[in-house]
């Protein structure tokens, strides 16, 4: 019988920790990342999520453990280099600059250019095309890619920031709260487009406090509290409720159901 060789992690991280002086933020922590799949990482504030978020976009290096990309074992040190390593990530205040068009926060740093010598300039009518055709290709149709980003609801622009990530190459996608701060119909917007990247083929990292929007979409989840790691599941083996219990605290809700019953 042909046995199927198992698939290179785009990104793998085992046992990874960071300290920060005598402060340990994060210890023990496994994940993996894989073409084609969601690996959602839940935790509170102060569970190490945006640690977790600086090691793998190359802000802060790690101190214990092993991280690989693609199998190859690395210090990341710096988000450049993540970014030619292929992982971009959509920190939560999305780093536009509200007041200038959807397309030129698109190719913002990136901007292509045309002309020789002093009579080069910035090619706006490619970067306005090519903005307009790859929102599309992630189904978002912004028929007025001139409008300041600004004036979109935030749904609208964790999509540019998604639309971009992919427009410019990335392979792992790390989405930090992309609806922590948005309403029902905006949280499913998104959530439409984080799994268009997943058909597109990147690994998606999603980092969220929301056990229902993980579940949506999500193919693998890690659990973090207090900088460790108290859960690794993939989707076959824990329902939502499950996962909803352990995110809130699973064993500690119940000793405290306890101590309340028992109050006078």
């Amino acid at each position: 019988m042909t046995q199927t060789a198992p698939r290179t992690a785009l990104v793998e991280l085992s046992g990874v920790g960071k300290s920060y002086g005598t402060v340990r933020a994060l210890e023990g922590v496994s994940l993996e990342v894989h073409a084609g799949e969601i690996t959602c990482v839940l935790g509170d504030n102060g569970a190490g999520k945006s640690t977790l978020i600086k090691i793998i976009a190359g802000l802060h290096r790690h101190d214990a453990g092993v991280l690989r990309i693609e199998g190859e074992e690395t210090h990341l040190s710096s988000p450049r280099e993540a970014l030619d390593r292929g992982i971009a990530t959509v920190h939560q205040d999305l780093a536009v600059v509200p007041l200038m068009p959807v397309w030129r926060n698109f190719f913002l740093g990136s901007e292509p250019r045309k002309g020789v010598g002093p009579f080069r300039r910035l090619d706006v009518g490619l970067m306005r095309r090519t903005t307009r055709a790859e929102l599309l290709r992630m189904g978002i149709d912004l028929p007025d890619v001139d409008r300041p980003i600004g004036t979109l609801s935030g749904g609208q622009r964790q999509c540019v920031a998604i639309a971009r990530a992919v427009h410019f190459g990335a392979k792992v996608l790390v989405l930090d709260e992309p609806t922590a701060a948005l309403g029902v119909k905006q949280s499913g917007v998104v959530l439409k487009y984080v799994t268009a990247a997943r058909e597109r083929g990147l690994g998606v990292v999603l980092i969220t406090h929301n056990p229902h929007h993980a579940y949506l979409v999500g193919d693998r989840f890690v659990l973090l509290k207090r900088g460790t790691m108290v859960g690794n599941h993939t989707r076959d083996d824990i329902t939502l409720d499950e996962l909803t219990r352990q995110m809130a605290g699973g064993s500690e809700l119940d000793d405290l159901r306890h101590e309340l019953e028992r109050a006078p």
